[in-house]
């Protein structure tokens, strides 16, 4: 079963940066797609970004041109860099791996962030004050 373990969440101003990471262990298939959700205070959970063995990445719309994720294929290590952060992208941040593949005309292929994670990790903290 693949172990994912999250950390760099903080505290930080409105506008401001942070970088997650997240460390995922026994990889398999399973981590081919590999994303990051969260869920805020009476909200329900939602996608934020996925990304492929291949490099291909999906943001939900909300935080399309602040967010970058990135990943480390031979560290198994998935990044999320969180930049112009606004009070409600206040929420946990949680990694996932084992999200559904689609592939594109060119031959990668995209990870849907609709779609149920096999894995996820215990969450990190993002808290955005204004």
């Amino acid at each position: 079963q693949v172990h994912l373990m999250e950390s760099g969440g903080d505290s930080v101003q409105s506008g401001g940066s942070l970088g997650l990471s997240c460390v995922a262990s026994r990889c398999s298939y399973s981590c081919f797609c590999m994303g990051w959700f969260r869920q805020g205070p009476g909200k329900e959970r939602e996608g934020v970004a996925s990304i492929s063995t291949d490099g291909t990445a999906k943001y939900a719309d909300s935080v399309k041109g602040r967010f970058t994720i990135s990943r480390d294929n031979a560290n198994n290590t998935l990044t999320l860099r969180m930049t112009g952060l606004k009070p409600e992208d206040t929420a946990m941040y949680y990694c996932a791996v084992g999200l559904q593949e689609y592939k594109l005309y060119n031959g990668n292929y995209w990870c849907s962030l609709e779609s149920e994670p096999k894995s996820w990790g215990q969450g990190t903290q993002v808290t955005v004050s204004s």
